[in-house]
């Protein structure tokens, strides 16, 4: 490539804490601060607490399947060229449209998100002048360098995770009677999590609910796409892989076993935050508007995230050249604007088209990016089984590997085993069915395309 090769490469700045904040950054959102109240109310405390422990193993079983591809072949934007080379291409191009369709439709919604809050504070100031400002505080984020893109997610993230500490904490404190909680004369202990039985809406309700807490843990595979970004990705990579999902699993788990000991569940948020309620009844002051700042910096912190991740994924389709290969230059920062700048416009468009049109196109951005992150999970699975076949064949062994998925094949084909079924399961939940009757058709317009572009080359 020579002297045009200075112009497309990234730069490797990013250290073990950036990788695991952004790794977090990635998942923890609103999803948990303020849907994962809903979740109780529909599955029970139970039910709940078992779709989260089965979809932490769905995500972990994926992450070992990536820690091994992002460390033998560190590549940004890395789903879709493990795609390319180990399942086909049309399969890459198809993956990085869609993870790139994800975190667009995903801005769209942080932005407005970001303006109501705002909006609780000053009720006289219109929504939009606040969701520019923080479009053009994220864009200068990612505009800057990669270094202080990770370094204000790192202080982003680090905001929320002290947040659900101290609720743990002072939840965990109010379960056992050291702090009084209102509506208890005596420790609340863990009655309300088994007053009602196992399953007080069904065992049905966990399987819809299984849906919900997937989308709650997309973002984990933030790790493969910083991969050509990261010093030492042999070292690093597998360190945050492990403690990603550790600390996914005492967030989300230990909050929800919190909310639903100190709410009952026919009560737990439906009307607003969990965390809020939960701290209102400790006698936390300011507990809404401390709330609302976390939420803030919860939806900033995927808007930051996901604007990173959209640029990579399209620097990853130029450099691959499967667009065209100005989409890859970068500056003199190593920052690919011009790809920066589209995925901006991507964001800018979903957040238009969810007020003009959203009953319609914004419905159906919104179920193609709910279900692509799973497709996503069973490409990485996939690419992994082949790629283990390929590295055999070719004359290499196992033990070259610096990072190597245990028990193969049985973890990557449960991987996709797993993420397919839960593809499958939205057949049950009526309020999400369309997801699948959008998802199909697009997927197979990705491949038409992609085929029909390599066709016209050829011809």
């Amino acid at each position: 490539m020579g002297d045009k090769d200075v112009h497309i490469k990234l730069k490797r700045n990013m250290e073990s804490r950036h990788l695991l904040m952004i790794s977090l950054g990635g998942v923890i959102g609103t999803g948990l601060f303020l849907s994962s109240g809903y979740t109780i109310h529909e599955a029970g405390p139970i039910g709940t607490i078992l779709a989260y422990g089965i979809g932490a193993i769905v995500v972990y079983l994926v992450m070992l399947c990536l820690g091994e591809l992002s460390v033998a072949m560190p590549e940004t934007g890395s789903f879709h060229v493990y795609a390319d080379k180990y399942i086909g291409p049309g399969t890459g191009f198809t993956v990085a449209i869609l993870y790139w369709l994800t975190w667009t439709v995903a801005l769209g919604s942080e932005f407005t998100a970001a303006g109501l809050i705002m909006q609780t504070w000053f009720p006289k100031s219109p929504t939009w002048i606040w969701s520019a400002l923080f479009m053009l505080v994220i864009f200068v984020s990612n505009a800057l360098s990669v270094k202080f893109f990770a370094e204000t997610e790192f202080w982003f993230s680090s905001i929320k995770v002290i947040a659900i500490i101290i609720f743990i904490i002072l939840g965990g404190l109010a379960i056992f009677g050291a702090i009084h909680i209102k509506g208890y004369t005596h420790a609340p202990m863990f009655n309300n999590l088994f007053k009602d039985g196992i399953f007080p809406n069904g065992f049905k309700a966990v399987f819809t609910t299984m849906l919900t807490v997937n989308f709650a843990f997309s973002g984990t595979e933030l790790i493969g796409v910083t991969a050509g970004e990261t010093k030492d990705p042999g070292k690093n990579i597998p360190r945050a892989i492990h403690t990603t999902l550790l600390r996914l699993v005492i967030f989300f788990i230990g909050s929800i076993v919190v909310m639903a000991a100190l709410i009952p569940w026919q009560k737990a948020g439906v009307n607003q935050s969990p965390f809020v309620l939960v701290f209102k009844s400790i006698g936390l002051p300011f507990a809404g508007d401390l709330m609302n700042f976390v939420v803030l910096t919860a939806i900033l912190s995927a808007a930051n995230s996901g604007l990173y991740a959209s640029t990579r994924m399209l620097w990853s389709l130029a450099h691959e050249g499967m667009i065209p290969m100005r989409y890859a230059k970068t500056n003199s920062r190593g920052v690919p604007l011009i790809a920066l700048s589209l995925s901006m416009l991507g964001g800018i468009l979903a957040l238009v088209s969810s007020v003009v049109a959203a009953s319609t196109v914004y419905l159906i951005l919104v179920s193609i990016s709910g279900l692509a992150v799973v497709f996503v999970w069973m490409a990485i699975a996939l690419s992994e089984i082949n790629f283990r076949k390929s590295w055999l064949k070719s004359g290499h062994t196992v033990d070259e590997l610096k990072f190597k998925t245990p028990w193969y094949p049985v973890i990557p084909w449960a991987a996709f085993i797993m993420s397919l079924l839960s593809c499958f399961l939205i057949v049950f939940d009526p309020n999400q069915r369309s997801a699948l009757f959008y998802m199909i058709p697009f997927v197979l317009l990705c491949y038409g395309v992609y085929y029909g572009k390599e066709y016209l080359k050829k011809s």
